[in-house]
């Protein structure tokens, strides 16, 4: 269980590293926000994050982590690229970025404890990010559906994309369920957060965040399915009503999950699997194979790469994609060999989920929510933390008289 004494200061800085991943590029919002705008808000959430968990964590205590010292190390081939200069200054302002993401985790670790505490700070921000969108759809459903996007729901208060949205709507709907199901929540308190994210995801048409919220739950409930009485009706019942709604709105949702596209641009994943061709046919030296071209935007030839694997191929390596395949690997092998639980449970679904998006979706690689749902997983599989024995009260000597002292003469 998580503990009770967590520094409110330490849910602070987590919202405040959620702000920071939020980005700068989507769609137009209602009241023009300058990019630059933008970008200076979410560095600044990033440098008050750190400077708080550090004003909270002034001794450095850290939890050992297996997730952030490979994190760490991604560093190294980031640095060693980006310094090149025909990598701009961006690539090393990415990577100082990084830098201060990752240490902000290292201090945030010491109250890593097995519980659920970040599961409700990722929850909490997540929906207030959410409830930011369902605001600009009610002030302005134009903005929030533009044909630009091909009437899927954007952040029209805060330029979001509909990946993200259907992102955080996502996380929060698995996370919510499981809470619920391990009895942590009641139900009016998970209806209140599942039901809008469930419209809000509906409407960007997002068909990776809803495979991977399918399949993450799927794992994590079938985690607890020989423990845990209520997750066995949750996984029966999902399943009667998955089969029911396939057989009676089944030419819906195909045409909700084709979007209205044609089969080759279906089959051609919306046109990535042309720019993924031409990223692996460019000639790479020796240097840029194994350290990559240095941070960037995640794209190749003006066009965005969405796929985290070779996002981070191309910018950090094979070096990098080692580094990135061995922290989720150690993530899944160490919740495989945890006990069942809520808090197993928990991690399964975060790290099945990444899994999942990083087929269609960057993020591995450098500063972004998947590694921040990979640390909300990282912080249930830790140990937790060892009771401080209380110190014992101070007994009052008892004085003896000298007489007593003094040794009997027989």
């Amino acid at each position: 269980m998580g503990t009770d004494h967590t520094p409110k200061l330490v849910g602070t800085a987590w919202g405040l590293l959620v702000l920071n991943t939020l980005g700068s590029a989507g769609a137009k919002t209602i009241v023009p926000l300058p990019r630059s705008l933008i970008q200076m808000v979410t560095m600044g959430a990033l440098a008050v994050a750190f400077t708080l968990a550090l004003a909270v964590n002034l001794r450095l205590r850290v939890r050992p982590s297996a997730y952030l010292f490979l994190l760490t190390l991604l560093l190294v081939p980031s640095v060693i690229s980006s310094a090149d200069p025909e990598s701009g200054f961006g690539a090393l302002f990415r990577c100082a970025r990084l830098a201060l993401f990752v240490a902000t985790l290292w201090l945030l670790s010491r109250w890593w404890d097995g519980g659920t505490t970040f599961v409700r700070h990722h929850i909490r921000m997540y929906f207030v990010v959410l409830g930011s969108v369902a605001a600009g759809l009610a002030v302005s459903p134009g903005a929030a559906m533009p044909d630009l996007y091909g009437g899927r729901l954007v952040g029209a208060l805060w330029p979001l994309t509909p990946p993200q949205i259907g992102q955080y709507a996502a996380v929060i709907i698995g996370l919510t369920v499981l809470l619920l199901l391990g009895r942590r929540t009641d139900r009016a308190g998970a209806a209140v957060v599942v039901v809008p994210s469930l419209v809000l995801l509906a409407l960007t048409h997002t068909r990776t965040a809803t495979v991977g919220l399918l399949v993450g739950l799927a794992l994590a409930i079938g985690s607890l399915v020989l423990t845990s009485a209520a997750a066995r009706r949750f996984f029966t019942w999902t399943v009667l009503c998955a089969a029911v709604a396939a057989v009676v709105f089944g030419s819906a949702l195909q045409a909700w999950f084709l979007r209205g596209q044609s089969q080759e641009n279906f089959t051609s994943l919306t046109g990535r699997a042309k720019v993924w061709n031409a990223l692996l046919a460019e000639d790479r030296t020796t240097s840029e194979y194994l350290l990559g071209a240095g941070l960037g935007d995640k794209s190749f030839g003006g066009l965005p790469i969405d796929n985290s694997w070779l996002a981070v191929y191309h910018e950090q390596g094979v070096t990098g994609v080692v580094l990135v395949a061995a922290f989720v690997v150690v993530l899944g092998g160490v919740a495989l060999l945890r006990p069942p639980s809520l808090s197993r449970a928990c991690a399964i679904f975060l790290i099945g989920y990444c899994a999942i998006a990083s087929y269609t979706e960057a993020g591995l690689g450098d500063a972004s929510p998947y590694l921040l749902h990979l640390a909300v997983a990282a912080s249930l599989l830790a140990a937790p933390a060892p009771a401080t024995p209380l110190p014992a009260p101070d007994v009052p000597r008892r004085r003896v008289p000298r007489w007593a002292q003094r040794s009997e003469v027989s």
